[in-house]
């Protein structure tokens, strides 16, 4: 690299900031409307939704880790192109069909691609600003996380919006307008001189010891309850406290808005707290917050419960990642991969968890439900930190370089997120 990739990468910044804001619009207009769509205009039962929304999760893990792999030989942006591309046809061929069949093959041939769009973009973030000089390559990444959660704070009251004035059909060509605008600054992007770095791990380097799975399975169970809560929680608002959807916006708006300042606020932290108490407390949050929103009824009170919700969600997605990668020294790639598939898994079978449980029980025991098994990741994380206790904790910081993965999209989205 020239000593002006730094200032010239610097300026790349804007476009990826706008990128990455259209895609968080995108995703969250639709977000938590796509299982309403499928209750509502597809008449599905919870549970052939849940079916649904796992096989756009199921199809995007494939994807993604396609176009990952892609994307590590080449660093262009045609994967990005293609994961853009894929959603917006999916989401007007939404407009066209409410036959169960034809659903499931758009979830699989065509949305699930859209997971792969967030992951891409920072993967382009990196190599973009990896050499950078100065202030860019240290916080383009939390600028662009930053940037997600405020669009999420946002996209879902644009969603309410536009489902009020056009309906279901407007909302999906809406959203499929936003997803072909993604593409629009990733054209001004130059091409990347070069391709992104590969950490060299051994195969034999690291070992899944006790530790990493007890903390691996209680970030699944976290991600787990936290999209099933986000299928459940529009259909509890609507049907159960039959409100209006405009209300599953504002709250979906609220969760994410609260993100930000949550995560920023942990660069305040002093370096000799332990990362790991701070992700537990998160987790009791969480459990509290779904106690709270089951015996909510009013407007007020389901607000107030979206703090703890996005509070929660702000605390372990930031925190996550880099306890991983401290549990894995030496092997960062492969750390940051373990977590970003606890969320992947997570999101694989939320919808069907959400679904046969609001089938089953309702939907204020599925929000329980969620709750329980938040409380059962409490429990393994504060486990996992028993066993690893005679060696070094590592104390909060930043996420180092950021992570080209998709375990960073605001958890306040639904399983399309």
């Amino acid at each position: 690299m020239t000593s002006g990739t730094g200032s010239t990468s610097g300026t790349r910044l804007p476009q990826l900031l706008v990128s990455v804001l259209l895609l968080g619009i995108a995703d969250s207009m639709i977000g938590p409307y796509l299982v309403l769509f499928g209750v509502d205009e597809a008449h599905l039962s919870p549970l052939q939704v849940g079916v649904f929304m796992s096989l756009v999760a199921a199809s995007g893990l494939v994807v993604s880790t396609w176009l990952g792999r892609h994307y590590d030989r080449s660093a262009s942006r045609g994967p990005a192109f293609i994961a853009l591309a894929a959603p917006a046809v999916g989401y007007l061929a939404l407009t066209t069909t409410t036959g169960y069949a034809l659903l499931l093959l758009i979830a699989v041939g065509l949305l699930g691609a859209g997971l792969a769009a967030f992951p891409q973009l920072f993967a382009l973030a990196r190599t973009h600003l990896d050499g950078s000089a100065g202030s860019a390559a240290r916080r383009g990444t939390p600028v662009l996380r930053s940037v997600w959660s405020l669009a999420w704070a946002t996209g879902p009251m644009i969603g309410a919006a536009v489902l009020a004035r056009q309906g279901y059909r407007g909302l999906l060509i809406v959203t499929a307008a936003a997803f072909a605008l993604v593409a629009l600054p990733l054209l001004l992007l130059p091409a990347a001189t070069a391709p992104p770095r590969r950490t060299a791990v051994s195969r034999t380097g690291t070992r899944m010891t006790r530790p990493i799975l007890l903390a691996a399975t209680a970030f699944t169970l976290f991600h787990t309850a936290m999209i099933s809560g986000s299928v459940a929680l529009p259909l509890y608002v609507t049907r159960t406290l039959d409100r209006a959807d405009s209300d599953v916006g504002l709250l979906f708006s609220v969760c994410a808005l609260v993100e930000v300042p949550a995560a920023l606020s942990l660069v305040l932290l002093p370096a000799r707290v332990r990362k790991q108490r701070v992700i537990l407390l998160g987790m009791l949050v969480f459990v509290t917050y779904f106690l709270l929103v089951a015996v909510s009824s009013t407007m007020p009170l389901l607000i107030g419960t979206q703090v703890a919700r996005g509070t929660a969600i702000a605390v372990v997605g930031a925190l996550g990642i880099t306890y991983m990668q401290d549990l894995i020294p030496g092997a960062t790639g492969r750390a940051t991969t373990l977590f970003a598939n606890t969320l992947t898994i997570g999101s694989l079978i939320s919808g069907v968890v959400a679904g046969a449980a609001a089938q089953a029980l309702g939907y204020r025991a599925t929000l329980l439900l969620c709750g329980v098994l938040s409380a059962v990741g409490c429990v393994l994380l504060a486990s996992a930190r028993q066993l690893r206790s005679a060696g070094s904790e590592s104390s909060v910081s930043p996420a180092p370089g950021g992570a080209g993965t998709g375990e960073e999209s605001s958890g306040c989205a639904s399983v399309s997120a």
